[in-house]
């Protein structure tokens, strides 16, 4: 093997790549953008519930319990609607996210010691944010109970009960971007790698330079080095940036060793790689190759855990993600930045990293010899 061929054509491709402008912004502004997007967009932190009431006994029971709403940092009430009607309307037309219907005899009710019953409508068009809703919303009810207890009977209630000390360990306070950030980074390297490498013979072919490597002391091996290499260097940047970027920018803890992410994307990019150079060969433009690719990141993306977990997943979706090389990549990326856990812990997923990324790169590569011949 030659490395001053290898040399001289991963020069080439570097020379290919930042001639273009719009390419030097693509991979130098890209990721910095995309992870800025995602660090924000996705979230399921909530923080600003719209709540409508509709208070039809204005007692100091009705008032106290508005108040329980309002106390709450979580909750706002931005509406009084008069009637059942304005109120379905505002749920209706998506301007609050809950509805309370407070009835006339709720006061009275719970002096005599009866139960009152207040109805709560709640928007579950998204459902997993309703039922985030409807969670907070039984807090704020079974605070207002025991206030109320406490007031009528000069007490708490006589009966033992259970003091839970909760501590969540690695994010202690459950913010959505330490969970989803370094799933970001992993999303960026993936996507700019397999993009980029996906159509590195494509163009060789539509710029009529494909023959001129063929029949050049270029060797099949040195050729495939010459290819990978550049897009290599430019994915470790990349991750180098972006993980900066979500160290300071967005203070994600980075608990475990660099080292060990190092190794990782390395792996993770013999995956994606040989997978860009598989659908390099089997596409005849730039075009079809860049709608393979997006329709190869899809299902990677969906059934990798990054948002949905996957054990909520059908039986055998789940069989098919242990052919996913970035979940893997989620759980390393996860575990080193919240957890600072080792190689001792993360041991299964290198090795399935190790033997996904070998397989998908040796494939590419016999496939890519076919093509040479």
């Amino acid at each position: 093997m030659n490395w001053v061929r290898i040399r001289e054509l991963v020069r080439k491709e570097f020379i290919i790549l930042f001639r273009d402008e719009r390419n030097r912004r693509v991979l130098i502004l890209a990721p910095l953008i995309q992870i800025l997007l995602f660090g924000y967009v996705v979230n399921y932190d909530i923080r600003n519930i719209r709540v409508a009431v509709v208070d039809e006994a204005r007692t100091i029971e009705s008032r106290t319990l508005i108040d329980s709403f309002t106390g709450s940092r979580i909750f706002r009430v931005t509406d009084y609607p008069k009637d059942q009607r304005a109120l379905e309307d505002l749920l209706l037309k998506r301007k609050v996210d809950l509805a309370v219907k407070i009835p006339p005899d709720m006061g009275s009710r719970i002096r005599e010691g009866e139960t009152a019953d207040v109805q709560i409508l709640a928007d579950g068009s998204m459902s997993n944010m309703a039922s985030v809703r409807i969670a907070y919303t039984v807090l704020v009810l079974d605070r207002f109970n025991s206030s109320m207890i406490r007031e009528l009977k000069g007490q708490s209630p006589d009966y033992g009960s259970i003091d839970a000390r909760i501590r969540s360990w690695y994010n202690p306070n459950m913010d959505s971007q330490n969970f989803f950030v370094p799933g970001i980074v992993a999303f960026v390297i993936m996507l700019i790698s397999l993009l980029l490498t996906s159509i590195a013979v494509i163009r060789e072919r539509e710029q009529g330079t494909m023959e001129q490597l063929i029949v050049s002391p270029i060797k099949p091996g040195e050729m495939i080095m010459g290819k990978t290499i550049p897009y290599i260097i430019i994915s470790m940047v990349q991750m180098v940036a972006v993980t900066v970027f979500a160290k300071f920018w967005f203070s994600i803890p980075i608990a475990g060793s660099l080292t060990l992410m190092f190794i990782a994307t390395c792996l993770f990019l013999l995956s994606t790689l040989g997978a860009g150079l598989f659908i390099s060969t089997v596409s005849s433009t730039q075009q079809q190759a860049m709608m393979t690719t997006f329709f190869f990141i899809f299902p990677t993306f969906m059934f990798s855990g990054f948002v949905f977990p996957i054990a909520n997943m059908p039986v055998v979706i789940q069989w098919l993600t242990y052919l996913n090389p970035l979940r893997y990549f989620l759980v390393i990326l996860r575990g080193i930045f919240l957890k600072g856990v080792g190689i001792s812990i993360l041991w299964p997923q290198y090795v399935a990293l190790a033997v996904l990324g070998i397989a998908l790169f040796i494939g590419a590569v016999t496939r890519f010899h076919k093509t040479m011949d």
